[in-house]
């Protein structure tokens, strides 16, 4: 014969593990810093040999710059674009995609088309915005992630070259990718389109789907924001656990920390549009978020993905193995850069159209 318990009695069971999880939450947010002992962290063995180089290197060289005006970014901006334009002409190559700069309402763009687009995709038309903290990547510097969708995706891209410091601060990269943005709704049914970018790029597709809800604008029919800048006030367990184990961004409070900064000129960083995170994603299209276990920015990216589908939002997750920020842009030829890619191509091919 089942147990009766009185009302009363369950009453006070019940009252007694709502104290003991209100004194655990207060323990917890209490308790001191978890003591974790120097260790070794070797390359994991199920990479390709491509990534494992890339995870390998040493921690980059000058992380620890803190430039602290636009003028004094520029020389670092430029130095870091030449060494990095040297790499586009093979990528383009390797993939069989054209590029062409343009200028659309005034803003600088480039055009990316592949040598051959299969059917479903030629009334489709990409926005892609670039990465390096607001402050880096000008120019064909800020390509190798659009030759690699226009590549692996077999997509005509627009990516967007926008303005940064010291030529200009916040608003105007957010302005010159909602510029582009209005424009391409021009060219293609934004039923078949989609943003996407990386790191501050991934920040500013969020912010841009966030700019076209609150003006009216249509929305793209899919985003796929990698590893973004969410939250520039740095907020999230990562900053903390991945900290000189992201062999690109090193530290929080390392050089992108002072090219947001830069770039916001005084501006809230909390706010919305450069910390996306806690702006409101209801309405947001079908999400697709790519980050690393050793990224810095795995918990911005993790975040987003939660606060997405608690907003009712289909989003999708991929997390490289080993993989520090955005390591999945920067080798063309190894596997897991194409496995990106398809992935995100896949994502785009269930929504775009729909």
């Amino acid at each position: 014969m089942p147990k009766i318990v009185h009302p009363r009695r369950a009453l006070g069971w019940g009252g007694a593990l709502a104290g003991l999880v209100a004194v655990s939450t207060v323990a917890a947010q209490e308790a001191p810093p978890l003591q974790v002992p120097a260790k070794s962290v070797p390359v994991p063995t199920d990479v390709s040999p491509q990534m494992g180089t890339i995870i390998g290197a040493p921690l980059r060289s000058n992380w620890n710059i803190h430039p602290k005006t636009g003028a004094e970014w520029k020389p670092v901006a430029e130095a870091g674009a030449a060494a990095l334009g040297k790499l586009v002409p093979g990528m383009l190559e390797r993939l069989k995609v054209k590029v062409e700069r343009t200028t659309i309402d005034g803003v600088r763009a480039f055009v990316l088309t592949p040598e051959e687009i299969p059917p479903e995709n030629r009334n489709r038309l990409l926005v892609h915005v670039h990465g390096g903290c607001y402050v880096l990547n000008p120019g064909e510097a800020g390509l190798p992630e659009a030759i690699f969708m226009a590549g692996f995706g077999r997509f005509k891209v627009i990516s967007v070259d926008y303005r940064m410091p010291p030529e200009a601060t916040y608003p105007a990269a957010h302005d010159d990718a909602m510029t582009v943005w209005r424009a391409a709704t021009k060219m293609a049914d934004p039923k078949n389109m989609a943003i996407f970018g990386t790191s501050a790029g991934g920040a500013l597709t969020l912010a841009m789907v966030l700019r076209a809800k609150q003006e009216g604008l249509p929305l793209p029919a899919a985003i796929a924001p990698g590893t973004p800048m969410s939250d520039t006030t740095k907020v999230g367990d990562s900053f903390v656990t991945n900290a000189m184990l992201d062999n690109v961004l090193v530290s929080p409070d390392g050089f992108c920390d002072d090219g947001a900064k830069v770039y916001a000129n005084g501006h809230d960083l909390k706010d919305p549009m450069l910390s996306p995170v806690y702006g409101d994603m209801h309405g947001f299209p079908p999400t697709i978020l790519t980050t690393g276990t050793r990224d810095l920015l795995l918990s911005n990216t993790v975040r987003v993905h939660r606060k997405l589908r608690d907003a009712g939002v289909e989003a999708y997750l991929q997390v490289g193995e080993g993989q520090s920020h955005a390591h999945y842009i920067r080798d063309d030829t190894a596997p897991e850069t194409r496995k990106v890619f398809e992935e995100i191509a896949w994502f785009f091919n269930r929504h775009l159209g729909r």
